[in-house]
């Protein structure tokens, strides 16, 4: 007689009763985005350098989260209608258009479209993965499951600097690209191969293309302010596009297809207060992957290799703190919570002194307590809100809903933190000056952000909420 399988929250339980080929997916799909995001950061000097985008340097980076946003959020009701299977294969092949694109383009508008099109097909890749992880791995394996992701960004921050180091340093930043698009042939493949044919979706399901058509928007609005040129301009462009996304919360409470699970336009509510919380913190901690390589290599002469590595501390931090962690019970993941919030608002802070100090040392500290903030808090976080759902559609749609989150705040995060570079100079070229201002701002500017991120951290994991957890 065969063995019961176990189900007591252990690695063997999540690799259990034919989860495996799932699991392998998740890990391919997750693989390709961290890895992207890693890479881009570290070559982005050599490609402003050779197209002549620095005054779009943030665009890269906006660009590819505002397809990424639009894909995740729309990722939950796609997977449901067309099924995971033909939809992830899709997914991986627009990606790997995408990147040839970038790979081949002769312009740096060629360059920007490339990135729209691999944040399309990488966010509904990712965002088909948060929804297979929602709805196939039950609550007790979410925090092994979420470290996992967390394990496989620390892989990428390990590889993506070295990667794009290396095509750089030989002025062959193209070829990095193409590397990607074969690997999003690849996970095309392995989503076909390893997901049930059976699961052909369900014609029916709607998308919320309003509430999408809103983020759009208002994700583009705060892109624009890089190039507003001026202070007023640039900070009524950010007013009017976090005006937008406000609109869009309230719109989904209200609407008949949702983006959002019930509840998430409130802070009272567990979702409401996690999604609030997962956002802000992101968006502060954006300036420090897409602007740290760049300042590095200006004031401390690094090249693009050291500067990646030394940045990627951010990464790796994230990886060992999340694993650390992540078999933590009772009253400690609300305790991680917390402190993960304060950790990580500390590196922002840290941030803003380090890097025009000219100090090394100072930035991989920093790091170091920003990705740490990020290990210890977010899995807890992604499991507090999960759990507080039923079972069906509306943790589909929650699940698919923290991709959203995520990539919008990382969207606009990159987008404000490229309008206030430019602002103090950036856009004029990559300059002692420029670099140390951008040094000083892009991160004192979110400083209010990182303290609201803590708030909510605090209010997901209070007293009323814990009684609904």
């Amino acid at each position: 007689m065969s063995a019961a399988p176990r189900a007591d929250g252990s690695w063997a339980d999540v690799v259990g009763e034919g989860r495996l080929p799932r699991f392998v997916l998740i890990c391919l799909g997750v693989w390709i985005s961290a890895a992207d995001s890693m890479v881009t950061a570290t070559i982005m000097p050599s490609v402003g350098a050779d197209l002549g985008g620095y005054a779009y340097f943030g665009w890269a980076t906006a660009g590819f989260l505002l397809g990424s946003v639009m894909a995740g959020a729309s990722s939950g009701l796609l997977a449901l209608r067309f099924g995971l299977r033909r939809a992830t294969a899709a997914a991986a092949i627009l990606y790997a258009l995408g990147c040839a694109l970038s790979a081949a383009g002769p312009d740096i508008w060629s360059f920007l479209i490339g990135r729209v099109l691999q944040g399309l097909g990488g966010g509904w890749v990712v965002g088909f993965c948060s929804v297979a992880i929602g709805l196939m791995f039950p609550d007790r394996l979410l925090p092994r499951v979420y470290a996992t992701v967390t394990a496989i960004w620390g892989v990428a921050s390990l590889l993506g600097p070295l990667i794009g180091g290396i095509f750089a340093d030989l002025d062959a930043w193209r070829w990095v690209f193409w590397l990607f698009a074969i690997q999003g042939v690849a996970v095309a493949w392995a989503a076909y191969v390893m997901l049930p044919r059976s699961d052909q979706g369900d014609a029916k399901a709607k998308v919320a293309w309003p509430q999408l058509g809103l983020i759009a928007a208002g994700v583009t609005a705060i892109g624009l302010a890089d190039l507003a040129g001026d202070f007023v301009r640039s900070g009524l462009l950010t007013l009017g596009g976090v005006g937008l996304l406000a609109a869009m919360v309230w719109l989904d409470g209200r609407a008949a297809v949702r983006l959002l699970p019930h509840g998430a336009g409130s802070l009272a509510s567990i979702p409401g207060a996690g999604f609030a919380a997962m956002f802000l913190m992101t968006v502060a901690s954006m300036g420090f992957s897409i602007y740290g390589p760049a300042i590095l290599q200006k004031l401390n002469g690094l090249s693009a290799l050291e500067a990646g590595y030394v940045v990627a501390g951010e990464a790796a931090a994230w990886t060992v703190m999340g694993l650390m962690v992540a078999h933590l019970t009772g009253p400690w993941p609300a305790r991680m919570i917390r402190l993960g919030s304060i950790v990580a608002g500390l590196g922002v802070l840290l941030s803003m002194f380090a890097f025009p100090a000219h100090t090394v040392a100072g930035v991989i500290v920093a790091g170091l307590f920003l990705g740490g903030g990020f290990g210890l808090s977010w899995a807890f976080m992604s499991q507090r809100v999960l759990s507080s759902l039923p079972e069906g559609e509306e943790r589909a749609i929650g699940a698919a809903a923290m991709t959203t989150v995520r990539l919008t705040g990382s969207a606009v995060g990159a987008a404000a933190a490229g309008a206030v570079a430019n602002l103090v100079g950036f856009s004029g070229g990559l300059t002692d000056e420029s670099a140390r201002a951008a040094g000083v701002w892009v991160f004192a500017s979110v400083l209010p952000v990182a303290a609201l991120g803590v708030m909510g951290a605090f209010r997901l994991t209070g007293k009323a909420s814990a009684a609904r957890a």
